[in-house]
This record gives structure tokens, sequence and C-alpha cells, in this order.
């Protein structure tokens, strides 16, 4: 599913409450592209104008990017942009339920490559290729192809069907606080057991200080947050050519207790963490490091957003005893199958102006993620996104793991209620409840049942 990775340097309870949202940033976005007059502009104004399409989302800097380039698209073809955000979990039920009632609610969704192998055999996302080709609804300044074929295949594909095109592509990295490091004499951990160490060592050596953030919320987040380090360590949940359960693997089991091991220092309340509430311990100087995803960095170098933002410096993740293996996921954004055609429509003019060559720029300087090979030595977004060279060498991790054949996320239909299962006993050991051992045994068997239903 992953093309080559190594040359880029680009590469989130039903019952809770989901805010619609129809405001922007108050400042202007900086889309220049395509301007009034277009004849792309035109067909989209006369066919579409007036209407309004609504988007699932999550808390992202793609998102708020997108919304900050809003105004000008709605300004200049008449359509309107409603928006449903939502923590990331959230968005995957609302989806599913959403599709499985065929109520046509969403136009336009946030897609985690993380459930694509979920989303697919359901039909909840429409197949893109169609619009893709067709010259009137995509001119040819769009440019599909500048599009890192990595995250065309590996973030917005699935089974080579293109369900979502591409807004963040990312892999994981770490960042440290590079004044507590040089106050200290400390240097970035190149291996596992050198980040344990660090984060032992930071742990209390000033107020308030811990040594690591990480998702570590009971289910799906802890699994992701493992998942982080587990194939460096040995470890899968899946053999990914037999799809055997491999939960109670030597290597999995080691790689569990490494994990909670670390976990011991980050803050007391981690067993809350997703991605979000780990990037704000950080970016409040209550870590000396996280490692989480790249595609979200841009919230730690924001004066606004971040304490420490002109006090951190990034690496690749540090190499296991099984060795350098690195993650490939991200998010794109699709089209819902269950929205009337014309909405579609409208809904595919709105992704293809934010996702757009001649907007890549303005959608980069706005925060978003570099996914275009065009921007990849662009001055511009080097000065916006100082952390490019350390995404390219966790990249290149990533592309180890390609490389034996494995993809991070398992492409299997029943992968997400395999790390389901593995989360939530992984959960468990770092509340106390289990030996990694037991709670592995009793996931083995669930697992297993799975796989065979």
């Amino acid at each position: 599913m992953f093309r080559k990775l190594g040359l880029v340097i680009l590469c989130i309870a039903i019952g809770s409450v989901s805010v619609f949202a129809t405001g922007q940033k108050e400042e202007g976005s900086a889309a220049v592209s395509p301007s009034s007059g277009d004849a792309w502009v035109d067909m989209v104004k006369k066919a579409y104008g007036g209407a309004t399409i609504t988007i699932a989302a999550t808390s992202h800097p793609a998102a708020d990017s997108i919304r900050a380039m809003e105004k000008d698209f709605t300004a200049l073809t008449g359509i309107k942009v409603r928006w449903d955000s939502m923590e990331e979990g959230l968005l995957r039920q609302k989806l599913l339920m959403e599709h499985q009632s065929k109520t046509g609610v969403y136009d336009v969704m946030m897609i985690d490559a993380f459930n694509l192998a979920e989303y697919q055999p359901s039909g909840v996302a429409l197949p893109l290729k169609a619009l893709i080709d067709n010259k009137e609804m995509t001119p040819a300044w769009y440019d599909y192809e500048d599009i890192s074929g990595a995250f065309r295949d590996g973030v917005g594909g699935y089974k080579n069907v293109v369900y979502g095109i591409p807004i963040a592509g990312e892999t994981r990295f770490l960042g440290y606080r590079k004044d507590l490091f040089e106050k200290y004499g400390k240097q970035a951990p190149k291996t596992l057991a050198e980040m344990l160490e660090l984060a032992k060592f930071f742990t209390g050596k000033e107020p308030g200080l811990y040594g690591i953030a990480m998702r570590a919320q009971r289910g799906i987040h802890f699994a992701s947050g493992w998942m982080t380090l587990m194939y460096s360590l040995g470890g899968e949940f899946l053999d990914q050519k037999t799809w055997k359960p491999l939960c109670n693997s030597p290597g999995t089991i080691s790689s569990l207790e490494y994990y909670v091991n670390l976990l011991k220092y980050a803050p007391p309340d981690v067993g809350v963490y997703t991605h979000e509430e780990a990037i704000s311990a950080f970016m409040a100087g209550k870590t000396a490091m996280w490692l989480d995803a790249t595609a979200i960095a841009p919230w730690i170098l924001d004066p606004s957003k971040s304490k420490v933002y002109d006090k951190v410096a990034f690496a690749p993740p540090p190499a296991g005893p099984a060795g350098d293996f690195g993650v490939m996921a991200g998010w794109s954004i699709g089209i819902s199958s269950d929205s009337p055609k014309k909405q579609q429509e409208a809904a595919w003019a709105f992704i293809m102006y934010m996702t757009s060559k001649k907007n890549s720029k303005a959608y980069v300087l706005g925060g978003g993620t570099p996914t275009r090979a065009s921007l990849l030595n662009d001055p511009d977004v080097l000065k916006v996104h100082p952390y490019l060279p350390a995404m390219n060498l966790a990249l290149k991790s990533a592309d180890n793991l390609v490389k034996t054949g494995r993809t991070w996320i398992p492409a299997n239909v029943k992968a997400i209620k395999i790390l389901e299962v593995g989360g939530e006993f992984g959960s468990r050991v770092q509340a106390g409840e289990l030996t990694a051992k037991d709670a592995m045994d009793q996931a083995q068997i669930q697992c297993e049942k799975i796989m065979a239903e």
C-alpha cells in the first residue's frame, strides 16, 4: 500500500457535545488562487452557489488552516460551510453511525488513515477517482500528482482506491526541551533505552516537571501510543501475512512492559491523555519530552498556544532492540457516500480548492502540514516548519517498516477491533490491575475470537 518513503521530506460517547460552527478566524487567509473569472470558479458558483456543506472534523492544525481559508472560498464560490467538530474517537463512531443510518448529515469528513480499513468495506467514504479525473471538476492547476505518492497511497488510499485527499500526512517524532537538555548536558536520545533513562532523569528535576508526554487513554489511544514504539521493541498485534494475533508473543509483552515503565515518568493524569492532552502538557512546560504526530507539531511552535514555542527541538524516534521502525499515518479529507450527488460535487469543490497546488503554500503557512512535493525546498515553508529535517529522518524509520512487508496500521478490516482490545488490556497494566503477561494472554484469547468471526 505504501510507496517508497525514503526521499520524502513530508511527510484524532455519542452523547458528548459536538459543536456546529459557521464562523472562521477573524483574519483573512492567504489563499490567492484561483481567482474570480477562472472557468472553474464560474462553473462552481453557477452550479453550487448558495449550497451549504457540513464537515465532520476533529481538532487538528490541518482543520485550523482550512478554516482560515474558508472565508475566501465562500466569497469566491458562494458555497457556505458548516463544521461539526469533535474528539477523534467520537468522530469515528459518528461517521460509522451516520452511515449505518444513511442520514446524509455530513458531506465532507476528515478521515484518519487509522480507520480506513474499517471504513472501506462498509462504504462510509465515496471513492474519489471519478472526480479527480473529471477535467471540469478538477482542472489541470489542481495537480493531483504533485501530492506525495506515499501520502496519496498510505493516507488517502486503501487497497488501491482513493478515498481522501491527504491534508496531514504524518509520522511520529520526538520533541524535547532544548533549554533543559542544554542546562543539564543531555543529548536527544538515539535509542529507546536512552529515552527511558532521560524520562527518569528529568522527572522531578525541576518543580512540576515530568519526563515525557504520550497518548495513554484507555483503549485505542493507549494502543496508538504503544504502537509508536512497539515494532522497534519486537512486538506487533497481528502477523501481517497470516493475520494470526500476536498479542502474547514475547516481543509484544516486552514492548508493553517498556511502555508502561516509560509512562511512570509522565504526568500522573497520563491515563486520560489523547494526542490533545499529551501535546498540551508539553506545551505547558510540564514535560521534558513529547513523542507523537509530526502533523500537530505546529501547535508547539505557536506562541499563542505554547509556553515553550522557542525552547523546543525535534529528533527522529529512537531505535529499539528490534530495529528502527517508524510510523506512517495521517489525515485526509473525503466525501460521505450518503451525501446527495449535488452536495457531493459541492463538497469536492471545497476539497479541491483547499488542497490544490495553487493554495498549498497558503495552507502550509497557515499551519497545515506539507503534503506536496513542490513545497519540499520552499524556504518560506522551512521557516514555518523547522522540524521538517527531523520529520524526514522519522519517515526513513517508517520506510524501514515498509521494507519488512508490514504497515504500521495493519491493513485488515478487523485491525481497529484488535487495537481496541490490545489498548484496553494495556491500559489495565498501566493502571496496575494486571501484569503484562496476564493482560496479553487474555487479549490473545479475545483477539483470536475476533479474527475467527
